[in-house]
């Protein structure tokens, strides 16, 4: 990892909420797909559909919100 390139920590906050929004997004829209239209030969063309769709609004929701969840579980915990 010496000559790995890395991203500045003042990114960090973006970084998250991109990664955790792509590994929900991925999970979730395949489950929905499976359970609402189950699995055939275009499963993983609607899958991706359903992902790039839903993504953006999901990596919104991430770094607008995390600030006040962490806030809001700051006040509920000891």
């Amino acid at each position: 990892m010496r000559n790995t390139p890395r991203i500045p920590a003042r990114f960090a906050p973006i970084l998250f909420g991109a990664l955790l929004s792509v590994i929900m997004v991925a999970i979730v829209s395949a489950f929905v797909l499976a359970v609402s239209q189950g699995i055939s030969a275009d499963f993983p063309a609607r899958w991706l559909k359903s992902c790039l769709t839903t993504w953006p609004v999901a990596f919104a929701s991430v770094t607008l919100l995390a600030p006040w969840v962490r806030r809001v579980v700051g006040r509920l915990t000891t």
